[in-house]
């Protein structure tokens, strides 16, 4: 029967190991130390129990030396632990620059997955052994928490802005993914698997899942919801130019500055009016509850292809939003 207890998931990651051995440690530490206390708090209280007759004790003196052993000494532990844990905080959430990017949106109740190069996968995950793979997360609705225990990874997936997580995994193989965070009716029901395949196998799956790159699909939903109509990157351009603005310093009107990752394009998307970079008005309507999360993944990453010049050119001239006068007025209006 004990045969059958799995005690620890299996390690398929390499931040695996490091988190089992710094949990080990505190364990085999908390418990040589508890197991200490109960053994002389039960020989002290034998030995020098109170007997019948009995004078009461004397002073005793104070040892300096001995305070400053259990003082100093539990001290240099919980530095070393606290080093320890900082160290594999720090290299568990900070993703090599190589790392793939895969985005990740979480919904009541599933996983939808989708590749930079377009394939998408609900509640299923396919990633290459021995590669870095980078998740950048949102939700829906509610919070969730992606969850998988063979690569000992636990991020929760907010909504309205990202979370990122990253593996490497270091064995071919279906790991379980699971939602930690009650979500609502069916959580438990939110569940999925991240399959690791060699990388050869990877490539062939990623051939014949292909559907066109995130940019491309993010370049019809820019046209779509006609962004283009202010961000043309011409003289009549209403809003920002957003080539190669990817990670670059953006001065806001307030004086502030404000780099343009992720979360600022996400929230440039669906609350535009929070930041207004220096020299344009605030005439940009919010696309909260029209656009939704993968749209706006896809959008981010054609933001993060575009270089000089590649803005699409308009074909048609738009009325720009928030009732400000059109670019070019209608013939009856002209004097």
């Amino acid at each position: 029967m004990f045969a059958e207890i799995v005690w620890f998931p299996k390690q398929a990651s390499t931040t695996a190991q490091s988190v089992d051995l710094l949990f080990v440690f505190l364990v085999s530490l908390c418990g040589a130390v508890g197991l200490l206390v109960a053994f002389l708090l039960i020989y002290f209280s034998i030995r020098y129990r109170r007997r019948p007759n009995a004078l009461p004790p004397s002073a005793m003196p104070g040892n300096t030396a001995l305070e400053l052993a259990w003082t100093i000494i539990p001290l240099a532990i919980f530095v070393c632990i606290f080093v320890w844990g900082a160290n594999i905080y720090f290299d568990a959430y900070r993703a090599p620059d190589d790392s793939e990017v895969v985005y990740v949106v979480a919904k009541q109740w599933m996983w939808k997955f989708q590749h930079p190069k377009g394939q998408r996968e609900i509640n299923e995950l396919h990633v290459p052994v021995g590669r870095p793979c980078k998740l950048l997360l949102t939700s829906e609705d509610v919070i969730h928490s992606f969850f998988v225990p063979e690569f000992r990874v636990h991020m929760d997936v907010l909504p309205e802005r990202y979370t990122t997580v990253w593996f490497t995994p270091t064995r071919a193989g279906p790991c379980h993914l699971f939602c930690s965070q009650y979500c609502g009716t069916n959580h438990a029901s939110m569940i999925g698997r991240i399959v690791v395949m060699e990388p050869s196998e990877y490539q062939d799956w990623l051939r014949q899942h292909a559907e066109g790159s995130m940019a491309l699909q993010g370049r019809k939903v820019f046209l779509k919801y006609r962004c283009i109509s202010c961000h043309s990157a011409d003289p009549q351009a209403r809003a920002p130019v957003l080539e190669e603005l990817y990670m670059q310093p953006v001065r806001l009107r307030d004086g502030r500055t404000w780099t343009a990752d992720d979360d600022y394009l996400h929230e440039s998307i669906v609350a535009p009016s929070a930041k207004i970079v220096a020299g344009w008005e605030d005439i940009m309507p919010t696309f909260q509850g029209q656009i939704s999360a993968q749209e706006i993944n896809e959008v981010i990453e054609f933001i993060k292809s575009l270089k000089k010049g590649e803005t699409p050119r308009r074909v048609e001239e738009f009325p720009p939003p928030t009732g400000t006068p059109p670019i070019n007025p209608p013939p009856e209006e002209k004097e």
